[in-house]
């Protein structure tokens, strides 16, 4: 059976890749035509992508990437970017 949720619940659900990976927090979501087209991430600073953003305020993840949604979200972990020490 499909469950449905109500997309303000989603704000501040933890966000992590595939891999287990913490990447961030859900922000917002970005609809077009009454579908869910992506999810804004904010990166929080125990996110290790944090460094990367360097002042940007979060990342936009396409919902295609979305593997699972819960009391969790885990995206691919394809669209992380890199992470150079």
């Amino acid at each position: 059976m499909i469950q449905t949720k109500v997309i303000s619940e989603m704000w501040g659900v933890p966000v992590y890749t595939d891999s287990g990976d913490y990447f961030g927090q859900i922000d917002d979501a970005v609809l077009e035509q009454n579908k869910v087209k992506g999810w804004k991430i904010v990166a929080t600073e125990q996110s290790p992508i944090f460094k990367v953003l360097r002042g940007a305020r979060g990342v936009i993840v396409p919902h295609q990437h979305v593997r699972a949604v819960g009391d969790i979200m885990i995206i691919s972990s394809a669209v992380v970017p890199s992470v150079s020490e």
